[in-house]
């Protein structure tokens, strides 16, 4: 009979299954999961009415075409340059410096087209300028006011 004590083997833990386990979690994880983008800014956008009722002897409504043409109250401009845009502007504006400039333009219209109608009413000194739109609505059926 052999009493003597045997060496005990210490259990060893195989950590390798359980890295891979862990990868495959972390991949998984990363192709389901969605970023969101810190940078951009989270806006509650106004509400207007758009059937409000508006003073229209101070408006001087300016539409751009969008091969750059422009028209002052359904008047056409000639020329295309920042000057020729400012007479039309100081021409329309009967109600002076109170009145409100719309610039109505073409979807497809040059930046810069909507750029010098802007620099035409600062010369002229008309300092209220707005932009219109139409709805969804409308643009979807084609009836754009």
């Amino acid at each position: 009979m052999n009493f003597r004590p045997r060496p005990k083997d210490e259990p060893e833990i195989n950590l390798i299954p359980f890295i891979d386990v862990l990868l495959v979690i972390l991949i998984f994880m990363m192709l389901t999961t969605t970023y969101s983008k810190f940078t951009e800014l989270q806006l509650t956008l106004p509400v207007a009415d758009a059937e409000q009722q508006r003073d229209h002897p101070k408006e001087v409504i300016v539409a751009v075409a969008a091969d750059g043409r422009y028209a002052v109250n359904k008047a056409t401009v000639d020329g295309k340059g920042v000057d020729a845009v400012a007479r039309a502007l100081s021409q329309a504006a009967s109600a002076g410096r109170d009145s409100v400039v719309i610039i109505s333009a073409d979807a497809t219209a040059p930046h810069q087209a909507v750029v010098t109608v802007m620099e035409a009413a600062r010369r002229v000194g008309l300092s209220q300028i707005t932009f219109a739109t139409q709805s969804s609505v409308s643009a979807r059926t084609g009836n754009g006011r």
